[in-house]
Parts: C-alpha cells; structure tokens; sequence
C-alpha cells in the first residue's frame, strides 16, 4: 500500500491574497503609504476608478482614473475581480494584475471598501480579510470632517455608511485598530498577521 504524499511543505508558503479594507476615516489610504515604504515583499494592486483624481494623487500609483466608458469596456470583457458603486463612483480591481501577482509568488495587498471585501471572500473563500478601524467611532467622524474633500451631504453619506459598515466586522478574519498618532503600530500589527499565517500548518491556497 502506497503512502499518500503530504502536501505541507514548510518551506514553500503559499501567497496570500489580503484585503484591508474599513470605513472611510480609518486611514487605509495611510496605512497602505507606509507599507510601501517600507519597501516589502509585496505586490499592492492598483484600484481603477470613474473617480476624478485628488490634487495629490498620481494616475497609475494611487489608482487607475477612467472615463465611465472605459470602465464599461472593462466590465463588458470580464476583466474586473470585482467591481461596485462606491459614493456614486466605479470602483474595480483588475483581474490579471492579481493573478500575475500570485504567479510571482509574492503576498498581493488589495484595498477595497467593505462591500467589496464580501465580494473577494464569495470569489475567494482563502483571501484573508483584514478589517481596519479607530479607536472609537468620534475619532473615525472626526477624521473625515478634518479631510473636507465632500460636500455637507456627502460627508453625512459617508458617516451614515461607515457607521453600517463597522457592524460587518464579523465578516472579517482580523481587526486592527489604526489609533491617532500610531500609524506604525497598526502597520506592524497587519504584518504581524501575515507573518503568523505564513506559518499556518494548513496554508492558505487561493484559486482565481
């Protein structure tokens, strides 16, 4: 009787394909600026978006800017992940960027809005779900009232929103919590996260 071969190797982890994602406030944006930083064996997917860009925002670095017909033309050939209205703006992760991250073996590091993450986790059971918050609600509005990139109504819309979306945290495999002034803390947690799953007996196997 043959033995049957065990398909744990140690020492060849599989990538992981991780969302960070979190109401708006909560400093995903930051978070994910320092983690670049750091310069990291990781690949960070840009975003497309109908959005237009900030003043300080860079095409092709921060996101992919397109004209609501090229973002049609993406949907309509299938090259989305996942998409979804966003504050009445497309947003989308681009298929093939993902799936040539996870060929090159590198951890792929995706920011997208709580919707969103459910979506990845229905295509992706093994994607793991990071859930990025404050330390309390006051400081996640007192953040985006600071920012002053909407209008009166669009930053109720947006403090209504979160406020639903902090209760989709049970969705999630991990929280981290982004306090005021300890923007490394909370960076050091998620690659705390990745290190301990890197070292899971089962590993995480993701099928695009």
């Amino acid at each position: 009787m043959s033995t049957p071969k065990n398909p744990f190797n140690p020492m060849q982890p599989q990538p992981l394909l991780v969302v960070i994602s979190g109401p708006s406030g909560v400093g995903k944006d930051s978070v994910l600026a320092r983690m670049k930083e750091m310069d990291l064996n990781l690949f960070f997917v840009v975003t497309a978006t109908t959005r237009r860009a900030r003043p300080d925002e860079v095409d092709g670095v921060d996101y992919f800017f397109l004209t609501s017909d090229q973002f049609a033309e993406m949907i309509d050939k299938g090259e989305f992940l996942e998409y979804a209205i966003v504050y009445n703006d497309y947003k989308g992760i681009p298929k093939e960027q993902v799936r040539r991250a996870l060929e090159s073996g590198k951890d792929v590091i995706l920011r997208v809005d709580v919707q969103g993450a459910t979506t990845i986790r229905e295509i992706c059971p093994e994607a793991l779900l990071i859930f990025l918050t404050t330390q309390d609600e006051e400081e996640m509005i007192s953040r985006l009232k600071i920012r002053k990139t909407e209008t009166p109504e669009g930053l109720n819309l947006r403090i209504a929103t979160a406020r639903q979306e902090l209760k989709r945290i049970h969705e999630f495999d991990y929280v981290v919590v982004n306090r005021e002034r300890h923007l490394d803390e909370a960076v050091d947690t998620i690659l705390a996260v990745l290190h301990a799953e890197h070292h899971r007996v089962k590993h995480r196997k993701v099928n695009l």
